[in-house]
């Protein structure tokens, strides 16, 4: 009589299957019709949001560090892509600059440039996340109410087909043309969404091994079909837009579709021009969203954005041999698999594992899908995003954090999402230089004997400080500068010094230097005649 086979232990590759596939599943559901979104948002071919969707999934999660982070076409390049597209003037040859591209990134991470997303501040990264959930949830509205004019995957506030309509008139033309269909569709999702919330529903194993959106997906299928055979024209229709439109069928099909890049273009300078810049935007939105997803992990594991900007470039050079849009790593499918439990990367591979079987098994099923289906599985990722307690957490943190914060928010939401993160690390560092530039000078003095002691180590954000407190030094007296304290001392720093200790014999002042021996670098090269050591 054989054993059974033991458990797999924690340190198993496949220990975690049993969340991560059912995260996948989830993922895979968000990002199908997001793929195709894109890729319409775009200008390119609708296979080539699939074809990104699938490297990111089983190209990219397997080079990355991260446990939790999903890649795949991004929202955030839909305008350059499609400007670069009408500048080269065919697909093949944006494809050379994702290849391009690619190559880049892989440069950025051998450099080792991802660690300037460490200077993101918390503050930022947090409103980055709230501000992507209050976005989801205003753009899948009109989705929910059956108005599915604009594709999805649009998360610009002004919406890039016309330009004239913004999010909150899509949302009032939704509410003023609202589909019975989609409506009664999407409450239902809704109402079994929040069921698979309850602890009843946890408590059962059967049940919570289910992810609720599968439901959702199989139950919205059900009920439009239902209305279709039961009720005369009251059911959502394709090609009225409001069904999922995968474009492909087959292994034949699949394959027939794939777009190589015009390498006859290879000496085009502008081809190298829009590569590089899709490198900057890609990999600055990856390690934004990398960011994000570390803050997101249940167990907080720190990944690696160098590795990071590496596996990106795999994955956009993959995507530029193949036909497929850039990829970059994306919050949304990212949140998408934290909610949904993945525990590490097979959850991500799985979702692209998924994408393939998808489009070559089964597309007259997924064709089925009712948007509204897929409108309530996301409205609920955006609402766990943007909670009503994390304000208040936030709020509770002081204002240096809530201002950054809540700039962040306002300027994604009505913007886009590299533009308002880059307005909320404008007002991030701001408050920063507010908070850190106090105290970090004493000065005391008896009769005319003044000492100017360092608190912390000083930067140019303490330049008023010390400034301020040099100027308030009366002439005919003396001061000691005391360098205990610190443990380097920043350049500026030194330049305000060395211009005080310069100027001060014309106003009678006598200045002497302590504990400042082996800090002087370059304030002794400069500074070395006047006796300080």
């Amino acid at each position: 009589m054989t054993n059974p086979s033991p458990p797999p232990s924690p340190s198993s590759p496949w220990a975690t299957l049993s969340d991560d596939v059912p995260a996948g599943l989830v993922v895979f559901l968000v990002a199908l019709p997001l793929c195709l979104g894109i890729a319409l948002a775009s200008g390119a071919p609708l296979f080539s949001g699939i074809i990104s969707g699938i490297i990111g999934g089983l190209v990219v999660a397997a080079l990355s560090g991260s446990s939790v982070s999903v890649s795949g076409p991004a929202a955030g390049l839909a305008v350059i892509v499609a400007t670069a597209i009408q500048t080269l003037g065919s697909f093949p040859a944006f494809l050379l600059a994702v290849v391009v591209a690619g190559v880049c990134q892989m440069v950025f991470g051998v450099l080792r440039a991802g660690r300037v997303a460490n200077y993101v501040p918390n503050s930022v990264i947090k409103g980055m996340l709230a501000a992507i959930g209050v976005v989801i949830i205003l753009k899948q509205i009109p989705h929910a109410l059956g108005r599915d004019v604009g594709y999805e995957g649009d998360f610009d506030f002004f919406r890039a087909a016309d330009g004239a309509s913004t999010t909150l008139s899509d949302i009032a033309a939704a509410v003023a043309s609202a589909n019975g269909e989609a409506v009664i569709i999407a409450i239902v999702s809704l109402a079994i969404l929040l069921a698979w919330e309850t602890p009843w529903v946890k408590s059962r194993k059967v049940l919570s091994a289910v992810p609720g959106a599968l439901i959702v997906v199989i139950v919205g299928i059900l009920m439009n079909e239902s209305f279709r055979l039961l009720l005369d024209g009251f059911y959502l229709r394709a090609e009225d837009g409001h069904l999922v439109s995968l474009p492909a069928g087959g292994a034949a099909d699949f394959f027939g579709q794939l777009t190589l890049p015009d390498w006859s273009r290879w000496t085009d300078r502008r081809i190298y021009t829009t590569g590089f810049t899709l490198a900057i935007v890609a990999s600055i939105e990856s390690l934004l969203s990398l960011e994000a997803s570390d803050k997101l992990d249940p167990q907080r594991r720190i990944s690696s954005p160098d590795r990071e900007l590496l596996a990106q470039g795999v994955g956009n050079v993959a995507a530029g041999l193949l036909g497929g849009l850039p990829v970059t790593a994306v919050i949304v499918r990212s949140s998408a698999n934290v909610y949904a439990g993945a525990k590490s990367r097979w959850s991500a591979i799985v979702h692209g594992v998924l994408l393939l079987a998808s489009v070559v098994a089964i597309p007259r099923l997924l064709n089925l899908i009712p948007l509204a289906s897929l409108a309530a599985v996301l409205l609920m990722i955006g609402y766990k995003l943007t909670k009503p307690k994390l304000y208040r957490d936030i709020w509770a943190s002081g204002l240096d954090q809530f201002v950054p914060f809540i700039i962040t928010v306002l300027a994604i939401v009505f913007t886009d999402l590299l533009t308002g993160v880059v307005i909320g690390i404008v007002f991030g560092v701001i408050f920063v230089i507010r908070t850190n530039h106090h105290a970090a000078f004493t000065l005391v003095h008896q009769d005319s004997m003044y000492l100017l002691r360092r608190n912390k180590d000083a930067s140019f954000v303490n330049k008023t400080e010390l400034k301020l407190k040099l100027a308030s030094v009366p002439a005919d007296s003396g001061l000691i500068v005391d360098g205990t304290r610190a443990i380097f001392i920043d350049r500026d720093i030194y330049d305000v010094l060395a211009d005080f200790s310069e100027g001060a014999p014309h106003r009678g002042i006598e200045v002497e230097f302590k504990n400042f021996h082996q800090k002087l670098q370059n304030f002794r090269k400069r500074s070395r005649a006047h006796g300080i050591v």
